[in-house]
C-alpha cells in the first residue's frame, strides 16, 4: 500500500517540470517515503531513488527523507538488509539532492537528537555533512563552522567518561565520536594549511577561524575534565588521541604557539552584550588553561615549543592559566600537576620578590590555601598543601617574606596560619645558621612580622581550641627564639619586643587558658552529673565545641571530646610555662 502511493506520487510528478512542483508534492512524497521506511519496504524505496527518470525528483524532494532514515538506520539492527537499503538511501541522497537543503536537513537531525543516541546520529552524519559541504561552493566557512558548532553543542551535555572502566566501555560512545569529528574536520584544515604554503597570508581567514573555535571548544570540552592517566597503557586513551590530532590541527595553521602567549590578549569576539562577553572570555581562558597543561604536563606538541624561555617566565605564563582552573566552578584536579609542573622546572630561592607584583601570584596561593581547606576530597587537599610548599621555597627571601605576611593576613584558618608560622621559624633558623644571613628574618623586618604571628586575635576571648595550631605554632617559634637567639646578640629582635609580647600574647594566652579549663571542667562536671541522675551514659544529645554544634552523641562520647579539649589545653599551658621558664632564666641571667 506504501509503495503504491509512492508510486502514485512518483508517476504524477515525472510528467511535471522542475519548476512546477507544489508544496503539496513534497508533503506526498515525504509522507509516503516515510511510510515505506516504517513499513519495511525500504529495499523498494531504494529502487525508485536509483531510477534515473527520478533523478529531478530526488534532487528536489528527497533531503525530506532525511529524518525517517536516520530514525529507522538507528532503530534496525547491524546485520538487518533493511538497514544496510537505508544507508545506501542515504549516500545516494548525498550524491543526487540540492547541497543546501540537504545540507540543513542532516544539521536538523543533529540538533533534534538527544540522550543516548547524539553520538550515533552525529557518527552516521559525520561523513554525508562533510561531502555536502565540500558541494557548497557559497558560505563554506561559515557552513563548516555552523557544522562544528552544532556537533559540540549537542556533545558538550554527555559526561565524560571518568573512570578506567567508563573509559573501556564509551557507553554512550562520546570517545569515540570525539575522534570521529576531528576526522571530520581533517580535509577543511588541509583546505587552510596548503593555502597557507602557497601564500604568506592565509586565503581562508574565515575556515581558519571556524577551526580555531572548534579547537577552542575541544579543549574545553572534553579535555578540560578528561583524565588522560586513567588507563595503564595511557597511549590506549582515546581522548590522548584527540588530543594529540587538536594540537596537530593548531600548529599546522601556525596558531599553537601564539596561543600559548596569547593569555595577555583578549581574543573573544565584540558582544553587546556584556554577560555573553564575560561567558566567551570564560571558556577562552578554561581552553587556554587546558592548552597549557597538554603542553606542559602531558607534554604534547613540547617538541615544537621553543626551549629559549626562562622557567620563571613559564611559571609566570602559566599563572594565569592556574588562577583561571582554581577560579573554576568545578575544580579541576590537573591545575595542580600545570601549577607543580611549572614549580619543579625552577631551582629553590630563584624567584625573585619582584613577581609578587604580578597580581595572579598572590591570588594563587590564597586560592589554593582555600583548596587545602574547603576542598572535600582529601589526596588534593593534601597536594595543595605540598604545592603551597613548594612554591614558598621558589621564592628568595624577600619573596618569602611577602607571602608569609599576605597568607597570614588573608588565610582565616588556624591551621593554615599555624603552617606559614612554621615556615617562619624554618627561614629564622636558616638566617641564624648562616653568617651574615638574611635581614628579612632577623631584625627590624622580623619584629615587623613578629607583630603579625605573636597575638591573640580576639584577647584572651579567642577561642583557644579553634586557635591551638596557630597557638602551639606561636610559642614553638617563640621558644625557639628564646632558646637560640641570646639576650646579648639580639638578632631577631625579639628580646627588644619582650614586654611586648608579655603584654599582648602571653597574659591574655594566660587568662584565656584560666577561662578555657574552668568552662571545660564545668561543663564536664554537669555531664557526670547528669549521667549519674539518668543512669544511662548511652543517652543521645548535642555539644557545641568552638562555637559549631557537634553531631549528636551519647554522654560518654561527649564526655571524650571535652577531655580532649582539656588535653588541648594543658599542651599548650605546658609550651608556655617553658616559654615563660626561658624568659626568666635569661633575665636572671642578664
Amino acid at each position: 500500500m506504501a509503495v503504491d502511493e509512492l508510486q502514485a506520487i512518483i508517476q504524477r510528478c515525472q510528467i511535471l517540470e522542475e519548476a512546477d512542483f507544489r508544496g503539496e508534492d513534497f508533503n506526498l512524497f515525504q509522507v509516503a517515503g516515510q511510510k515505506c521506511l516504517e513499513d519495511g519496504y525500504a529495499a523498494q524505496l531504494l529502487e525508485v531513488v536509483q531510477n534515473e527518470k527520478n533523478k529531478v525528483i530526488i534532487k528536489n524532494m528527497g533531503w525530506n527523507l532525511i529524518c525517517p532514515l536516520v530514525r529507522c538506520i538507528l532503530m534496525y539492527k547491524q546485520e538487518d538488509d533493511n538497514r544496510e537499503h537505508c544507508l545506501k538511501i542515504l549516500d545516494l541522497l548525498v550524491q543526487l539532492c540540492n547541497a543546501k537543503e540537504l545540507f540543513l536537513g542532516l544539521l536538523e537531525q543533529i540538533e533534534q537528537t538527544s540522550g543516548e543516541q547524539v553520538c550515533k546520529t552525529v557518527m552516521l552524519l559525520l561523513q554525508p555533512l562533510q561531502t555536502v559541504l565540500f558541494k557548497l561552493q557559497n558560505k563554506k566557512a561559515y557552513s563548516v563552522g555552523l557544522s562544528l558548532a552544532m556537533i559540540m553543542s549537542q556533545l558538550t551535555p554527555l559526561p565524560v567518561p571518568y573512570t578506567k572502566q567508563q573509559i573501556q566501555e564509551d557507553k554512550l560512545g562520546l570517545c569515540q565520536c570525539c575522534n570521529a569529528v576531528v576526522d571530520f574536520a581533517k580535509p577543511f584544515v588541509n583546505e587552510v594549511v596548503k593555502n597557507m604554503e602557497k601564500s604568506s597570508e592565509c586565503n581562508d581567514k574565515e575556515l581558519k577561524e571556524e577551526l580555531l573555535k572548534f579547537c577552542m571548544k575541544s579543549l574545553k570540552y572534553p579535555l578540560l575534565t578528561a583524565q588522560l592517566d586513567q588507563l595503564e597503557s595511557i597511549e590506549e586513551h582515546p581522548f590522548r588521541r584527540f588530543a594529540a590530532e587538536i594540537i596537530d590541527i593548531l600548529w599546522n595553521m601556525r596558531e599553537l604557539i601564539p596561543l600559548m602567549f596569547s593569555h595577555h590578549k583578549d581574543r573573544s569576539q565584540s558582544w553587546e552584550n556584556e554577560e555573553f562577553a564575560d561567558i566567551e572570555r570564560k571558556n577562552s581562558a578554561d581552553s587556554l588553561a587546558c592548552l597549557s597543561y597538554l603542553m606542559f604536563v602531558q607534554q604534547f606538541g613540547i617538541d615544537c615549543f621553543p626551549v629559549v624561555f626562562s622557567p620563571s617566565y613559564l611559571l609566570q605564563c602559566n599563572m594565569v592559566h592556574i588562577e583561571v582552573l582554581l577560579k573554576s566552578s568545578i575544580f579541576s584536579p590537573l591545575l595542580q600537576d600545570l601549577f607543580e609542573s611549572a614549580l619543579l622546572r625552577m631551582e629553590d630561592n630563584s624567584l625573585l620578590h619582584q613577581y609578587l607584583e604580578f597580581s595572579d601570584f598572590l591570588t594563587v596561593p590564597q586560592n589554593l590555601v582555600k583548596v587545602m581547606t574547603l576542598c572535600p576530597i582529601e589526596h588534593l587537599r593534601k597536594k595543595s598543601l605540598n604545592i603551597l610548599q613548594l612554591f614558598i621555597n621558589k621564592f628568595d627571601a624577600e619573596g618569602k617574606y611577602t607571602l608569609f605576611r599576605c597568607l597570614l593576613k588573608t588565610s582565616n584558618h588556624a591551621g593554615v596560619e599555624g603552617y606559614i608560622i612554621k615556615n617562619i621559624k624554618d627561614q629564622i633558623h636558616l638566617a641564624l645558621m648562616k653568617v651574615g644571613g638574611s635581614s628579612w628574618f632577623t631584625g627590624h623586618h622580623l619584629i615587623s612580622l613578629l607583630d603579625l604571628v605573636l597575638l591573640l586575635p580576639d584577647g584572651a576571648e579567642t577561642d583557644l581550641l579553634q586557635n591551638s595550631d596557630r597557638i602551639m605554632a606561636s610559642l614553638n617559634l617563640l621558644r625557639y627564639l628564646m632558646i637560640k637567639d641570646s639576650e646579648y646578640d639580639n638578632q631577631t629582635g625579639v628580646w627588644t619586643m619582650l614586654a611586648k609580647i608579655e603584654q599582648s600574647f602571653l597574659k591574655p594566652l594566660h587568662v584565656g587558658l584560666n577561662m578555657s579549663k574552668a568552662h571545660y571542667e564545668a561543663e564536664i562536671k554537669n555531664k557526670k552529673e547528669n549521667r549519674r541522675d539518668s543512669n544511662n551514659s548511652n543517652t543521645v544529645c548535642s555539644v557545641t565545641v568552638s562555637g559549631e554544634k557537634m553531631p549528636a552523641m551519647t554522654t560518654e562520647m561527649q564526655l571524650q571530646v571535652l577531655r580532649s579539649a582539656l588535653f588541648t589545653f594543658d599542651l599548650i599551658e605546658s609550651v608556655l610555662a617553658r616559654v615563660e621558664e626561658l624568659i626568666e632564666v635569661k633575665i636572671k641571667a642578664v
